[in-house]
């Protein structure tokens, strides 16, 4: 079972135990439950809404900023999680988007370890979806090279974010 938590100060542990099995622990707040149409963006502002349901729980590492000035943006396998939930599980790796041009890491997080064949399936999603997302941008007008980079490991999406300031969230930067 993943553990929800009610919590205001999110994290990630690299302590010894955690390291063992394998996975840092992150704390994700998650902004589409699986099964929604609603895209929306970690200031809870509705994005769009898909003509496909969310394979996936999908949120953000509130302790961290990505490249692209957004929280870094993470998945959560497993049975659907309600909006704004927060649930402390493993990152066992990270999928290494583009988006306009700017590195858009997803973190891929679960209770368990993520087998091989599973892997692969996401990342099968995610290069369908960089495909699709370059067309969303088109429509609006956005430039900007879009694609899927790969799996890599979870521990170098968060050595590249960027710890966030004990602040309020505005949003990012970016408008998107």
């Amino acid at each position: 079972m993943i553990e929800l938590k009610k919590t205001e100060s999110p994290s990630v542990s690299t302590n010894s135990e955690d390291m063992q099995i394998g996975a840092p622990l992150v704390e994700v707040t998650i902004e589409i439950p699986r099964g929604s149409f609603l895209k929306r963006g970690s200031t809870g502002k509705l994005d769009f809404i898909s003509p496909l349901p969310c394979p996936f729980n999908y949120g953000s590492i509130p302790a961290f900023i990505g490249l692209d000035g957004d929280l870094l943006d993470a998945v959560v396998l497993g049975s659907r999680l309600p909006l704004g939930a927060t649930v402390t599980v493993h990152a066992w790796g990270a999928i290494r988007m583009i988006d306009r041009g700017l590195y858009d890491d997803k973190l891929i997080c679960s209770r368990s370890s993520i087998p091989p064949w599973k892997q692969r399936l996401i990342l099968l999603y995610f290069m369908i979806y960089a495909k699709a997302k370059s067309l969303l941008n088109l429509t609006r007008g956005h430039k900007g090279r879009n694609s899927c980079e790969g799996w890599h490991e979870a521990e170098s999406a968060l050595a590249r974010a960027t710890p966030r300031p004990h602040v309020d969230w505005k949003g990012p930067v970016t408008p998107f």
